[in-house]
């Protein structure tokens, strides 16, 4: 029975805020602090400045939401602020490497920080992947018809090719950028996201010249039946759990389509995985997360609304790889396709950077602490990185990007941000409770009112991805809990300072 009940006490075991604070001093698991708000704010643009607007942007608009895109990317936007708030109130009371991870460590305990830390490596990786794979995209189609042309069977391997060559080099050619430093990092994600912004501009302001009012009619195009989607898998789980007859557009279709724009948000929270390589992270991460994401919201619904008015959404076609190119090129400005594909390439190398930048940085505070092997978190001497995680980050991200299709890849990111966002916004409210006097630089306005809606609309937004993305996610953190009782549950430092 004493055992039983120690085992039942270990899993939910805290570590303590000043022990996480603590933790960073230590010599060779120290990480220098090299980032000011601006920083922040630079690389949460320019995480989310990728997939989503380059590429998802016209497949939304002509299989969920029409025009009504714009309303889309706001409620994903809006599900997001609800959620950067909580987290600008933890990254700036816990302000060490991990984000959510660490924060659910002190708030919820170490199954819980467990559950989101494995969670969290899903998000990062299998979304840096799926950059590599939409900066190959755009590559190719740059490249077709001049003699750096890239032959089809080192293009995607989804399409009988042997690897997706150009993804798996711009993995490991970005690896090597993140071992070399985070400053030097932040410097070459201020000149990508710079070339990002001078694209997305040119985009607004030559194609709102060509804008037709008629094809914003009807802005939210009725409800009609969906085609066959292959059953419960394709289908979103709130129709299979509901019975309800599978449909696009009409208000379903614009949640539907918020729950996948949501990709072009993930990002923001990748700002908090920096936390303990930032100079002032009370004052700093709450302006880099908040103004990231407002500055995001508004460009992309700028961007879908001028493309949606170039084009009728119905003509849209919804498997092309590059739609703002084909959006100019359906008006006669040919010369843009090229401009998009250069910034777009640029854009998603900044993507897939960052995300590997929070995986690396999420897998050393978990390494930290002993829930996986101590010997990834070591810092190299000089550049003050964490560069063995970050080596087998990008070797991982290169192998996937290598051989899996991008479609197969987003779903996965979306589910497991959300769900990181949900436990997130439980943490604050139950930090506040378990520590009410601990010092809060930024504190969430009516934080049980906010971090309820939170919860609520990323649940929502959950259950509109398909049933499929549901079963891949269970199997993974089916596999992390069998990792954990394997080798965390006993070997973390918690553990080993109560024997």
């Amino acid at each position: 029975m004493s055992t039983e009940r120690t085992t039942r006490h270990d899993l939910w075991r805290t570590k303590s805020v000043e022990q996480s604070i603590k933790d960073t001093e230590e010599p060779e698991h120290q990480l220098k602090k090299n980032l000011g708000a601006f920083d922040l704010t630079v690389f949460g643009i320019g995480v989310c400045i990728g997939a989503g607007i380059f590429i998802l942007t016209g497949q939304v608009a002509a299989t969920n939401s029409g025009p009504a895109i714009a309303i889309s990317f706001l409620l994903a936007g809006t599900a997001c602020a609800l959620a950067a708030l909580c987290y600008a109130e933890l990254a700036s009371t816990v302000p060490v490497a991990g984000s959510a991870y660490t924060f659910s460590y002190a708030a919820l305990g170490e199954l819980v920080a467990w559950t989101i830390g494995w969670d969290l490596i899903l998000e990062f990786t299998i979304g840096a992947a799926a950059l590599s794979v939409g900066f190959s995209g755009y590559l190719v189609a740059l490249l077709d018809g001049t003699f750096l042309a890239i032959p089809a069977s080192l293009q995607a391997a989804e399409k009988d090719g042997l690897v997706n060559l150009p993804a798996l080099l711009i993995a490991l050619v970005v690896t090597a950028v993140l071992i070399l430093g985070i400053k030097l990092s932040s410097v070459f994600n201020q000149v990508i996201v710079v070339v990002k912004l001078a694209v997305i501009a040119i985009v607004v302001g030559v194609g709102i010249t060509y804008i037709k009012g008629g094809n914003y009619t009807p802005f939210v195009p009725p409800s009609e039946p969906a085609p066959s989607s292959g059953g419960w898998e394709k289908a979103p789980l709130i129709e299979t759990l509901l019975g309800l007859e599978p449909a696009v557009y009409g208000f379903g279709g614009v949640v539907a389509g918020a729950a996948v724009v949501f990709f072009a948000f993930i990002g923001f929270d990748v700002v908090a995985t920096t936390a303990e390589e930032t100079k002032n992270p009370q004052r700093d991460l709450p302006i880099g997360i908040i103004a990231s994401l407002a500055i995001v919201t508004v460009l992309y619904m700028a961007v879908s609304l001028v493309i949606t008015g170039m084009q009728n959404y119905q003509n849209i076609n919804p498997n092309s790889e590059s739609p703002l190119a084909d959006a100019f090129d359906a008006v006669g400005v040919g010369w843009m396709a090229n401009t998009i594909s250069v910034g777009a390439c640029i854009g998603l190398i900044a993507v897939a950077m960052i995300l590997m930048l929070g995986q690396s940085r999420v897998a050393f505070a978990m390494s930290r602490d002993g829930l996986l092997p101590g010997w990834l978190a070591k810092v190299h001497p000089k550049y003050g990185t964490p560069y063995r995680i970050t080596a087998i980050v990008g070797v991982a991200v290169a192998a996937l990007a290598g051989v899996l299709p991008l479609g197969t890849l987003t779903d996965l990111v979306n589910i497991g941000t959300l769900f990181a966002f949900v436990l997130v916004s439980v943490g604050v409210v139950l930090l506040r409770r378990a520590q009410p006097d601990l010092p809060r630089a930024f504190r969430v306005p009516a934080a049980p009112l906010v971090a309820t809606l939170a919860v609520l609309s990323c649940t929502y937004l959950m259950l509109n991805l398909p049933g499929e993305t549901w079963l891949r996610f269970g199997i993974w953190m089916v596999l992390g809990f069998v990792v954990y009782g394997l080798y965390g549950r006993t070997h973390s430092r918690l553990a080993r300072d109560r024997r």
